[in-house]
């Protein structure tokens, strides 16, 4: 087996959505990559497997049990990290839901999940950290947004703003960033996830699954992504990546 060059060796790295699909994929890239990974998730047996799976294939990996719609969460989830590394250098803002309706049909407990996870979630991340970012003068922040909030389409439309309101904000903290903390939005397309196994719309659900079966890219795409914006540099910031199929449009 080839050796990976190990360009990310010592960085501590929040993931948040960490136990499985692109989460997963990227917990288990950094590690192999050299970075220190702090795992959360609601389903600790399997934050306990991945952590488990990281320290024997040699790399170092911590977790807590984390919500993120509840700050509390994931401020302990942060605190995991500085406690055990005694720094901070990402965080990946990576968990996300979606609910695909018509927007009559008034799923508003939908709403108020996709709202609370894929929007407060972020934020509650991002304020989490920025405080130790400033103290430290350096840090990275990457938000998981979606190719949803790029392109509109029926059936798509909270979920869609919820991802669009994700890259106004890392845009605007982009430009009040003076460069000590960096921030990088990416936005997969059609990635080999649990996506469809959530979505509650039978219409949508079979859509999804086909679309995942004919063109869906394996996550570990997104977690080059991910590697390549973190390996840049202190001087150079990746503003913002789009990562779909080459067949997608």
């Amino acid at each position: 087996m080839k050796t990976i060059e190990k360009k990310l060796t010592g960085k501590v790295v929040v993931i948040t959505g960490a136990s499985s699909g692109i989460g997963e994929a990227i917990a288990i890239t950094l590690a192999r990559h050299g970075a220190k990974v702090v795992l959360g998730s609601r389903r600790k047996e399997k934050l306990e497997m991945l952590t488990d799976q990281i320290k024997k294939s040699g790399g170092e990996a911590v977790y807590s049990v984390t919500d993120v719609k509840n700050k509390e969460d994931l401020a302990q989830l942060v605190q995991t990290a500085v406690a055990t590394y005694d720094r901070l250098d990402v965080i990946i803002n990576n968990a996300g839901i979606a609910q695909l309706n018509r927007i009559d049909d008034l799923d508003i407990e939908g709403w108020e999940n996709m709202i609370d996870v894929n929007l407060k979630g972020v934020l509650y991340g991002m304020a989490t950290v920025i405080p130790i970012f400033k103290q430290q003068k350096s840090g990275h922040i990457i938000n998981i947004i979606s190719t949803s909030g790029l392109k509109i389409a029926p059936m798509q439309g909270v979920y869609a703003g919820t991802k669009n309101a994700v890259r106004t904000i890392t845009e605007a903290f982009r430009q009040e960033s003076n460069g000590d903390i960096r921030i990088t939005g990416i936005s997969p397309g059609f990635v080999k996830t649990e996506l469809a196994d959530h979505i509650k719309n039978d219409q949508m659900k079979s859509a999804i699954q086909e679309n995942m079966e004919k063109m869906a890219i394996s996550p570990i795409a997104v977690a080059n992504a991910v590697v390549y914006a973190m390996e840049q540099p202190q001087d150079v910031e990746i503003g913002d990546i789009v990562i779909r199929p080459s067949v997608q449009n």
